[in-house]
């Protein structure tokens, strides 16, 4: 009993280092990405002071004097009543959900509920990649700064990341062989993927949204991550998925383990996306992010027969309209609507 009660104790003391080196890292890292923006907004300043001073020489002199152009060097005061006319204003993170062609989730938002959003999104990007030195934050710091410097406050934060740490050319060593006495998921290796390095990527995404908004604009903001809806691993990629055309991404890796059924990858894929969702689901209850709201998309779209009127291909919904099918990204965005009714 004492080597047990020795033993929990030193698992919770890891657990509690483990998320400690997460946020002190985010810190650093705020810090990095912070003093990159302060160097920008110096020379914008400069510029804006030259800018005026052009202005200010092409005026014609008025009855009181010459004309002034007065710029301001300093962002807008944070919080300050803003004129235009929106729902608020959203800044996003993210992969091809929140940066497709045509339309996808943050296109549905701003046109069905009337939000401005500024997005670092882009399509193709593992969420590890999101946060690395080289990823999406210092474009974020950037978009906080334009949505700020109209008067603004942003309303929420959006993320949505995953996707493309999972599918893919790789996607076949999250699998055993049919053939084999383990055939299905190779747990150990599944485990590493999700519960290890896309849980790790979130938990710094999330610590580093945080640092960043407290340091820049003394406050938190809502975070809204989603995670995925079921979909039908039959093979589709962007438009077919023809010669260089992205996908198909999971019917591959099926594939080349033997998995030919479509019905039974179909569920092995729910499984996974499952196990993803719970994955978050369980992220959202350690300390600090009590900020960080989950939105569940499972049941949004359809994976029985009429799946292909809600899922474009493989990886991504429909849009509708003169596309075709149900507008499932207009689903997908109203289901974050009902959590931002809920943000104050």
């Amino acid at each position: 009993m004492a080597r047990s009660a020795k033993k929990a104790s030193s698992a919770k003391k890891s657990k509690a280092t483990k998320g400690s080196s997460v946020h002190e890292g985010a810190e650093v890292q705020a810090n990095e990405i912070l003093a990159r923006r302060r160097a920008s907004r110096t020379k914008r300043a400069a510029a804006l002071r030259a800018y005026a001073v052009r202005v200010a020489g092409q005026m014609k002199p008025t009855r009181r004097g010459r004309g002034v152009a007065a710029v301001t060097v300093e962002r807008a005061p944070f919080g300050a009543a803003s004129s235009l006319q929106t729902a608020g204003y959203l800044l996003a993170v993210g992969d091809s959900w929140f940066d497709y062609p045509i339309h996808d989730v943050l296109t549905k938002l701003e046109d069905n509920y009337a939000y401005n959003i500024e997005s670092a999104a882009h399509k193709g990007d593992p969420i590890e990649a999101m946060v690395s030195r080289v990823g999406q934050m210092d474009k974020f710091a950037r978009l906080m700064d334009k949505i700020v410097a109209m008067g603004a406050t942003p309303k929420a934060i959006l993320v949505s990341g995953g996707g493309d740490d999972i599918a893919g050319d790789e996607f076949g060593m999250l699998l055993n062989n049919t053939d084999l006495p383990i055939a299905g998921w190779n747990e150990p290796v599944v485990s590493g993927v999700i519960d290890t390095r896309i849980a790790t990527a979130y938990r710094t995404m999330f610590a580093l949204l945080n640092a960043v908004c407290q340091k820049d604009l003394g406050r938190k903001f809502p975070i809204l991550v989603h995670g995925y809806d079921h979909p039908v691993p039959d093979g589709r990629g962007f438009v077919g998925g023809w010669g260089p055309l992205p996908g198909p991404w999971l019917k591959p890796g099926f594939e080349e383990k033997l998995f030919m059924d479509l019905t039974k990858t179909t569920a092995m894929i729910a499984e996974l996306i499952d196990r993803f969702n719970t994955m978050l689901q369980k992220l959202l209850k350690e300390p600090g992010f009590e900020n960080v709201r989950y939105v569940d998309l499972r049941g949004t779209l359809s994976n029985v027969a009429d799946y292909k009127k809600w899922w474009a291909n493989e990886l991504h919904p429909t849009a509708g309209g003169f596309l075709g099918g149900k507008d499932g990204f207009g689903a997908v965005a109203a289901k974050f609507q009902e959590v931002l009714l809920q943000v104050p």
